[in-house]
């Protein structure tokens, strides 16, 4: 998944390792251990018997999609699962055992944390990594006087120090928040047809209690099918994590100014016309997907006008906007990385 057609631009904007949490195996996994940790809770209630359940199970463990027939019932049905679970349930003697009382919502808004909380587990090691490198910075240059500049103009000398602490607070800031967002997204979506667990019925509590634990989730309090702030909180960070990157970005394309020449950068970018330049490509890197992650934020806040119990357009809105601002993210923190290992000196302007 990118947001370029053109694949040659993939090494400009796409993140493998996040990517591949997005890729049709990933997401049919997260949805099929969903219905395992369901068809366990219905066996822990007494809704199926042990055989049932066992056969269910083994079925899903040992699934082999047929994505042609998949990709059928997504443009049929506007979704993934009532194709999927048709095929789960095929041949079984006792096809109650997957699915029944739940509904396509809990299982993809249910994968949809598990995603999340494997890709905020990456994202939270990268900005670790870029911490430590800013705090390299500060070590080997923080002592360097550089011009400070308000408004874009020279204003007083200031310590090299002092702007990289800034470089280093912003992303200590949304370390912070995004580990908030992850606990509160980490919850059990499992609501049934019309988000008030009807058909569970008193065993509701225990169904949701045993499938929590399961996942390593929070049960939840109530269905959130249509409250869907957690999920635009998650995307909020990630606009607020590339923005913090995008100021580094942008300072250090500043710098590199010719005429200025507060920072040196090993390699950098060619010219076809103009051999002499070295473009500060990965600075640059950074304010362009800053502002692109800026632009999803703001659809992404669309997807709260969820209408009545469940929207079809908004739900399909948060699937069009949040993969790619995960993967977005996970660019700009590799850029961020490799473009501070590559700061060679930082100096005073002559």
């Amino acid at each position: 998944m990118t947001n370029s057609i053109n694949s040659l631009n993939n090494s400009l904007f796409d993140d493998a390792e996040i990517s591949a949490l997005w890729s049709n195996d990933s997401q049919l996994g997260f949805v099929i251990d969903f219905e395992i940790a369901f068809t366990d809770a219905l066996l822990k209630a007494g809704r199926i018997s042990d055989d049932a359940a066992q056969t269910a199970v083994l079925k899903m463990q040992n699934f082999q999609p047929d994505y042609a027939e998949l990709a059928i019932g997504v443009r049929r049905d506007g979704l993934l699962i009532p194709s999927l679970v048709k095929q789960l349930k095929n041949g079984l003697s006792e096809p109650l055992a997957i699915h029944t009382g739940s509904t396509s919502q809990d299982a993809l808004d249910t994968a949809l944390v598990l995603t999340l909380r494997q890709i905020a587990n990456i994202i939270s090691e990268r900005l670790h990594s870029v911490i430590v490198l800013l705090e390299e910075l500060d070590a080997k240059f923080g002592n360097a006087t550089i011009m400070g500049r308000t408004r874009m103009q020279a204003a007083n000398p200031i310590l090299a120090s002092h702007r990289i602490k800034s470089w280093k607070a912003g992303i200590t800031n949304q370390l912070s928040r995004l580990e908030k967002a992850v606990d509160e997204i980490s919850v059990l979506q499992l609501g049934g047809a019309t988000g008030d667990n009807s058909a569970l019925g008193e065993d509701a509590v225990l169904i949701a209690n045993h499938m929590a634990s399961e996942l390593e989730l929070m049960a939840p309090t109530l269905c959130w099918h249509s409250v869907r702030d957690g999920v635009v909180e998650f995307g909020n960070v990630l606009s607020m994590i590339t923005g913090s990157l995008g100021k580094i970005g942008l300072d250090i394309v500043l710098m590199a100014q010719q005429g200025i020449d507060e920072i040196t950068l090993a390699g950098g970018g060619g010219s076809s016309a103009m051999p002499h330049k070295k473009n500060p490509v990965l600075a640059e890197l950074l304010v362009t997907l800053a502002r692109y992650n800026a632009g999803q934020v703001a659809i992404l806040h669309n997807a709260l006008v969820h209408e009545q119990e469940r929207s079809g357009s908004a739900w399909m809105l948060e699937w069009l906007t949040l993969p790619q601002m995960t993967i977005t993210t996970g660019a700009a923190l590799s850029a961020a990385e490799e473009l501070l290992s590559k700061v060679a000196d930082i100096k005073g302007s002559e």
